[in-house]
């Protein structure tokens, strides 16, 4: 998956409140007038806004990285441009964690506040899948472009902001309108092995992004103006920072109709978009219902992270999502950027069939009965990574990942079993062998690209991981 904050950062985060509280930044203003008075009270709002504001700091994050510092190894080149990533991912790459070798990524960031822009797509094969999703500063999938959804033809599409009410030129096969002025397009092409990585990269060459303008052929309209994005730093920008940052973002976020009565409450403790906050202005009773509000909100998060065994409920739009504050901030922290279900799904498991650890070292096997491969209209795959680290694990035959691409060996019934372990299980059941780490716990997970039916209902679940 692309980069989210590790679980060793976020315990470091939510040791370090202390000190963001006492280092007041000097971009952190006055405060405003009439802060809600009773600490009880106070906490419980920040601990709202809190789990409300994690997915969309760091999706700050990520934009921080990638559009703004241009000093960024993550840089992507500012707004308006792809950056393609058309390398397999090692060991050896520990910028993102769950990484995957399936769909190599290509991002953009779009600012909407001039003018929508237009992405164009070429025509791909039959067998060739890609798809753009497009993410708006909620973290919401406001819409796709890609075989699932849009269909295999070549095409134009417009992304346009919340105020924008223009006509749609001739030759736009559709709008897709994001909630906030801001929006990211992250792009993934299905790749078939390393020998199709040529291909790939022609196909990430034929994605273009175009102001609306320029599509058109109309002059340009007035830019918008600058804006002085906030520094970005942890621990201190998920301590009181947040609220800073929070209040900035909010300011390219239109107040939706579900969500007036919580701005309201929200602005009760000075959280809104737009408005100064300076936590030395608060009294001492309100320093500390800030701090534990923000420390509540962190164990909720990590306690909700906890029961997560799917992607199923966790990614798409305000209405898929009925606006489940602490399901988002828990899709953020667990894997942020998670694909709708219609478009896929992600299916882990750090423990086996009797309920213990995954343990390097120890031997498993995952076994698909005969008609009971995972349900995908495109394709699966399944890779292992170590933990806490989440990253990929070193092995001898450099192999990362198992898929529904690879020569697979079937049982003799017609099912399938895949071997995870250190060493090789047999010359016979290579085929299936995912290397799994020597020592140390690991977690599987299972990604399938264009869930069937019974995937999305969730009646096809992960089998259980027999150890042996």
């Amino acid at each position: 998956m692309p980069p989210i904050l590790t679980r060793r950062r976020f315990l470091g985060a939510s040791g370090a409140l202390g000190f963001g509280l006492g280092c007041v930044p000097s971009w952190l203003l006055a405060a405003p007038d009439a802060l809600e008075s009773d600490p009880a009270v106070y906490q419980d709002i920040v601990r709202q806004a809190w789990i409300y504001a994690y997915p969309m700091l760091m999706h700050y994050q990520t934009m921080h990285k990638q559009a703004l510092d241009a000093v960024s190894p993550e840089y992507v080149g500012g707004f308006g441009v792809f950056r393609h990533y058309s390398e397999l991912f090692t060991p050896k790459n520990r910028d993102v964690v769950t990484p995957n070798n399936d769909t190599p990524y290509s991002w953009s960031w779009l600012d909407l506040r001039a003018e929508p822009w237009v992405l164009s797509v070429p025509a791909v094969a039959d067998d060739r899948y890609y798809v753009h999703q497009l993410v708006d500063q909620y973290t919401f999938n406001f819409g796709y472009v890609g075989v699932l959804s849009t269909g295999r033809e070549a095409g134009d599409y417009l992304i346009a902001g919340p105020n924008w009410k223009g006509q749609t030129p001739a030759g736009i096969r559709q709008v897709l309108r994001s909630e906030t002025q801001i929006a990211m397009v992250l792009g993934r092409t299905g790749l078939r092995s390393a020998d199709d990585l040529p291909a790939v990269r022609e196909l990430q060459q034929q994605y273009r992004l175009r102001p609306l303008h320029d599509f058109a052929g109309s002059s340009a309209p007035a830019a918008a103006p600058a804006v002085q994005w906030l520094p970005w730093e942890l621990p201190r920008d998920l301590g009181a920072g947040f609220i800073a940052h929070l209040n900035q973002i909010l300011a390219f976020c239109p107040v939706d109709p579900s969500e007036v009565e919580l701005r309201q409450r929200f602005a009760r403790a000075g959280i809104g978009a737009g408005l100064p906050f300076n936590p030395a202005t608060l009294s001492p009773a309100q320093r500390q219902a800030l701090a534990a509000g923000i420390q509540q909100g962190m164990e909720e998060l990590k306690a909700k992270g906890a029961t997560l065994r799917s992607s199923a409920g966790l990614f798409g739009t305000r209405a898929a999502m009925h606006n489940d504050y602490l399901s988002r901030a828990a899709a953020a922290a667990s894997g942020i950027y998670g694909n709708s279900v219609e478009e896929a799904i992600y299916l882990g498991s750090r423990q086996d069939s009797t309920q213990q650890p995954l343990q390097g070292g120890q031997r498993y096997r995952l076994r698909f009965a005969p008609g009971q491969l995972p349900p995908a209209r495109e394709f699966w795959s399944l890779t292992l990574y170590d933990l806490p680290d989440r990253q990929l694990v070193d092995n001898s035959i450099q192999r990362y990942c198992l898929s529904s691409r690879d020569p697979l060996v079937h049982d003799a019934d017609g099912g399938v079993t895949l071997y995870i372990q250190a060493d090789s299980p047999s010359q016979e059941h290579e085929a299936n062998w995912l290397p799994s780490t020597r020592q140390g716990p690991f977690n599987l997970i299972l990604r399938i690209y264009g869930p069937e039916q019974p995937v999305v209902a969730g009646q096809w679940t992960l089998p259980g991981i027999e150890r042996v």
